[in-house]
């Protein structure tokens, strides 16, 4: 992943976080976050990923992401949504996933780094092998011209 920032959460909340959420979106590629979260909570580490971007990896990968995979497999605690200036954030119990919400369009989720690597690997080695209908009749057209090995 190409962008990494680190932020710092504080109470009372400060704009640090929507400002880095706003950065990430307009950024438009997958950016690596570390939440520093105050009064002791643990650092959370997490790839936002636009949603288009999400949907294009889901869409190539060839199965969902395996379980194992995953950092952190303990279900976190129902909670209400945080909302950090004009984002919402909405933490999945299953999967650990975080959809974060402008407007209330889910505009990117937070992933689990492993899982987020593991997406963009498969959907890209899945995509090089792929030849769209127009590209794949060319090449039959154009294997259907080149003269026969009997021939020569």
């Amino acid at each position: 992943m190409g962008v990494q920032i680190d932020v710092r959460v504080e109470y009372p909340i400060n704009d640090e976080v929507e400002r880095v959420l706003g950065l990430a979106e307009a950024v438009g590629e997958p950016v690596t976050v570390t939440f520093v979260w105050e009064g002791g909570r643990e650092a959370e580490r997490a790839v936002l990923v636009p949603a288009a971007t999400l949907a294009l990896w889901e869409h190539w990968a060839p199965t969902a992401c395996p379980p194992g995979d995953a950092a952190d497999e303990d279900e976190p605690e129902l909670a209400h949504p945080e909302e950090f200036g004009a984002f919402t954030l909405f933490r999945r119990r299953v999967g650990g996933r975080t959809a974060v919400a402008r407007g209330g369009v889910v505009v990117a989720e937070l992933l689990d780094p492993g899982e987020a690597h593991w997406l963009e690997v498969n959907a890209r080695n899945v995509r090089q092998g792929f030849m769209d209908p127009k590209q794949k009749a060319a090449f039959e057209e154009f294997l259907a011209r080149q003269a026969s090995l009997d021939g020569q």
